[in-house]
């Protein structure tokens, strides 16, 4: 493939390159497409192909020898690949370049690879751009890779390593084309087979709330101050730096990464320096004087929240580094035909869990769930609502599992199943594992859902289990 561009960052040799997929590959074999030839652009003018950018790492050590391929499945939905500052800098990294040549695609519609954005479908009718979302979702991602497995790399079977929604992407992998894999580790991300959101969703709101209830006991000041900052959006008159209304539901977006580390303390500090004014403490729960403190914030109305705070709450919850994040969140679970459709199961969800009240204290953060509102409240993410609407109304979705396939998959796959997981539920992880062949899992509360990513160990284990059963031997 032509190199787009080779180059070093410290402790690792980069090549950039970049191939042509089908836009719409309406079911097909990529290895029947790579024999047949890509399609031509219609006669409107419309595109036939866009574009697949990836990356291939080594260390410099490595650079002249043949190592095995290992293709990063990144999670998301709508993630573009790590952008490593160096082998340390995402954990796994430094352990994967020791002994594969590392290729790191961007997802169709992320990063470099025919980027989607808010832009991209304003323009569009919703039931188009319905449509087109529609092709950037696993059944298309999966074949997008095995078409770059056999054009750029000759066909050469590689492991796959999937993070978070790439554990998905790896269960879709080894129904379609298992052939292409000589083994597949996966971390915090195997999906409940068969797929279903509401389910997901049951099992997730707990431990939301789990989560909620263990940040403020860590920080029980806390309580208090983002108790105030909710009566203080209650007002329903401030605004994010952009423009963007500042409401509860966005308030309860700041629980999104409580499965990670360090998220207690991001939000920790972050809550610190919310009010203008004095020390910017909130008036202590014991006081009854009725006087206010002139050097508290929240001693008299309004209080008033600081500029960095706001613009801090604007940059972790808007979605222009991830559009397609939102827009495709609940049809990750959608797999062919629908027996009803979506609609809402996140909110639907909400519903029936009081806490979540606007008056309701302590207050609530929501994680990993999308929600109607969104689309309203946030600008970048407004121009998808329309195509949103009809695919919660939709109920025909590309085929992404193959349980007959999956229970005789002869594939090695070694999973991280992490115990606590707020966003992939281990027990139904485990039940899925349960039903695949030649699955081994590691289950650990040592690690949060990102665990892959904070330093060389969890891919280590995953690692050496696997070569020291043996099942790393297909590997060339």
């Amino acid at each position: 493939m032509p190199l787009l561009g080779r180059y070093y960052v410290p402790g690792l040799c980069v090549e950039d390159h970049s191939i042509a997929v089908p836009v719409d590959w309406g079911g097909a074999n990529p290895a029947d497409v790579l024999r047949s030839g890509l399609a031509k652009d219609g006669p409107d003018g419309s595109p036939a192909t866009l574009g697949l950018f990836y990356r291939v790492l080594c260390a410099p050590e490595h650079v002249h020898d043949d190592l095995p391929l290992l293709v990063f499945l990144q999670g998301g939905p709508g993630g573009q690949c790590p952008r490593p500052l160096g082998p340390s800098d995402d954990g796994w990294i430094a352990e994967a370049v020791r002994h594969f040549r590392v290729v790191l695609p961007d997802q169709r519609g992320t990063g470099r690879s025919s980027r989607i954005d808010a832009q991209s479908v304003a323009g569009m009718d919703a039931r188009a751009a319905a449509d087109y979302l529609k092709l950037f979702l696993a059944d298309s991602i999966v074949r997008d890779f095995e078409y770059l497995r056999l054009k750029a790399f000759g066909g050469a079977r590689w492991a796959s390593l999937g993070q978070s929604y790439g554990g998905f992407l790896t269960l879709t992998y080894l129904s379609l084309f298992p052939h292409g894999l000589a083994a597949s580790f996966t971390t915090g991300g195997i999906p409940h087979v068969p797929a279903d959101a509401a389910e997901v969703y049951a099992h997730t709101f707990p431990r939301m709330m789990a989560k909620t209830r263990r940040y403020y006991e860590r920080y029980p000041q806390d309580a208090r101050r983002v108790a105030a900052i909710a009566d203080r959006l209650a007002q329903g008159d401030v605004t994010l730096p952009n423009g963007d209304p500042f409401s509860l539901n966005r308030l309860r977006m700041l629980g999104a990464d409580f499965g990670m580390k360090p998220s207690f303390e991001r939000l920790h500090w972050l809550v610190d320096q919310a009010f203008t004014g004095g020390d910017g403490a909130v008036l202590p729960e014991d006081d009854s004087s009725g006087v206010p403190h002139a050097d508290h914030a929240y001693g008299c109305e309004p209080a008033a929240l600081s500029t960095g705070f706001l613009m801090n709450v604007l940059a972790r919850t808007a979605s222009y580094e991830r559009p397609l994040y939102w827009p495709l969140q609940e049809f990750i679970y959608a797999d062919g035909e629908l027996d009803h459709p979506i609609r809402w199961a996140a909110q639907h969800e909400l519903e029936h869990h009081p806490e979540y009240a606007a008056d309701a204290r302590p207050f609530m953060f929501t994680g990993e769930a999308v929600f109607p509102w969104m689309f309203d409240e946030d600008s970048s993410l407004r121009p998808f609502r329309p195509a949103v609407e009809l695919l919660m109304e939709d109920t025909h979705f590309g085929r992404i599992y193959d349980v007959g396939q999956l229970e005789r998959n002869d594939v090695p796959l070694q999973a991280a199943v992490y115990f606590d997981d707020m966003y992939v539920d281990s027990g139904l992880q485990l039940d899925t594992l349960s039903r695949i062949g030649n699955a081994h899992a590691w289950v650990t509360n040592e690690f949060e859902h990102d665990g892959v990513h904070d330093g060389p160990t969890v891919f280590r284990r995953l690692y050496e289990e696997a070569r020291d059963r043996g099942d790393l031997a297909n590997l060339r």
